[in-house]
């Protein structure tokens, strides 16, 4: 599966607010089983399951942007590493928290950057994963191979307005659906 190929997901599923922190809260007592110590958060949309898995553990949390977007657009065909691994992690056991796993390969780069940092233990955990991720996430709330829509990313401010995201736009014409 090609990353943001949004003609083959099957369906479409709204995130609410509250279901994050219900998935959020599936995915905080799957690490505190794991004994993860830290949590790396991947920037942008990875951050906010990671700040709040951190928050729900009391665990400190370091952020990482590798991306393939420029101002949420697509540019790069692979992820692009512009915020590298806190060498904090050493000889801990590190969570590496994303929102979704689409391809599996921002998990895989930014844990074995982890590794290389020198944790003792990384494990990779998302709210969402899809089936095809591969890798897929050693820990994930739900599995998914609906186009989820994240209540972060429903509406944006643009041109002095709120509107719908372009991106979800373009999602769901690809499913052949309105919005």
């Amino acid at each position: 599966m090609k990353s943001y190929d949004y003609a083959q997901r099957q369906g479409v599923r709204n995130i609410s607010w509250e279901e994050f922190a219900c998935l959020s809260a599936m995915l905080a007592e799957q690490l505190e089983q794991a004994g993860v110590e830290v949590i790396v958060g991947i920037a942008r949309a990875g951050l906010i399951p990671a700040t709040t898995v951190a928050c729900n553990l009391r665990r400190e949390m370091y952020p990482v942007r590798v991306t393939r977007r420029i101002n949420d657009e697509v540019r790069y065909a692979s992820p692009v590493w512009k915020v590298p691994v806190s060498p904090e992690v050493a000889g801990k056991v590190v969570a590496v928290v994303d929102e979704i796993a689409d391809t599996g390969e921002t998990l895989a780069l930014v844990a074995e950057s982890a590794r290389a940092q020198g944790a003792a233990r990384v494990v990779t955990a998302t709210l969402v994963s899809h089936s095809w991720a591969s890798p897929p996430p050693d820990f994930c709330a739900l599995v998914s191979d609906e186009l989820v829509i994240f209540p972060w990313d429903e509406q944006i401010y643009s041109e002095g307005r709120w509107q719908p995201h372009p991106e979800i736009i373009a999602a769901l014409k690809a499913q052949g659906k309105e919005t």
